[in-house]
């Protein structure tokens, strides 16, 4: 299949790689020259802007970081809308479901068909092809894009209304924000009453409590202190406030979430919002005086 690919930053580059080692023909853009040349250097063609993208594929797919990056690359000067060719866009962003609407109804007035496709599972899963893929829009368009979507991850298909995969990954990435905070806080209690972390993080993981926090982030990340797990915290941050805006538009009480995202503003304000997301026990160690990981909890000196 013929297609685009705008945006080859931590997560686009290796779903953009999957699909042309998949034997998909794609025309590629980015902002850092270098990402796009290393694609060029596996079969892909290097466009100067969303634009030429557009001009040169039917179905462009885009995976950005910001609500104003994707309706910019979306809908502006330059953006995939003013493409000859386009008539599919495919975005793998996370922007919210209100942002996602906005996008369909100004590509709509070009007869340009959105698919809105957030993506969940991290740099880790986008390596594998392991992505939970949630997509909503026409259902013809989404049988069409399915067999190249399954390269990147197992695909759900949400339904059609405009939005409503955003709504999905929000309520997803709620639990994962929540899972690693409030992971934090109990081993963080435990360090602090003289357990060990790792064995607590045994426990945890073969009892009830394990989550995707203690499965995947303590191990890999938090415990050995390398905080490179590859999701930002103003990524998780940015997921969380959109949770939040959109409970508040439906009128939801959210208590829970409340409280996640106060913790999460705490974390990007003392670790910024650069700073690996896993970093979000340091400000809860620092509250407590331990330090969780490396051989073993002890005090913070």
């Amino acid at each position: 299949m013929n297609m685009g690919f705008i945006g080859l930053g931590k997560m686009g580059f290796p779903m953009a790689r999957r699909l042309i080692e998949a034997g998909h023909q794609l025309t590629v853009f980015d902002q850092r020259k270098e990402a796009a040349d290393k694609l060029v250097a596996l079969g892909a063609v290097a466009a100067a802007s969303p634009k030429d993208v557009a001009d040169r594929a039917e179905t462009v797919l885009a995976s950005l970081p910001s609500l104003q990056a994707s309706l910019e690359v979306a809908t502006g000067a330059g953006g995939v809308i003013e493409g000859k060719l386009i008539k599919r866009f495919v975005d793998l962003s996370t922007v919210g479901s209100h942002m996602a609407v906005r996008i369909h109804d100004l590509l709509a007035k070009r007869n340009i068909v959105q698919l809105d496709s957030p993506v969940s599972g991290g740099v880790g899963g986008a390596e594998k092809g392991t992505l939970a893929v949630m997509v909503s829009g026409p259902k013809a368009d989404f049988e069409t894009m399915k067999a190249a979507l399954d390269v990147i991850g197992k695909v759900f298909f949400i339904g059609d209304k405009p939005g409503s995969a955003q709504t999905m990954k929000l309520a997803n990435n709620l639990l994962s924000a929540t899972a690693v905070v409030a992971t934090s806080e109990a081993v963080v209690m435990g360090v602090k009453s003289g357990l060990d972390p790792a064995v607590m993080i045994d426990v945890i993981n073969a009892g009830s409590g394990m989550n995707t926090a203690s499965r995947d982030k303590f191990p890999r990340a938090i415990l050995p202190r390398t905080f490179d797990f590859g999701f930002a915290t103003g990524l998780m941050v940015k997921d969380v406030r959109l949770c939040l805006e959109e409970m508040r538009a439906l009128g939801l009480s959210m208590e829970v979430a409340e409280a996640v995202g106060r913790l999460w503003e705490v974390v990007i304000r003392e670790m910024g919002p650069e700073s690996d997301f896993t970093s979000a026990i340091k400000p809860i160690e620092q509250a407590a005086g331990v330090v969780v990981g490396g051989k073993g909890g002890h005090a913070a000196k």
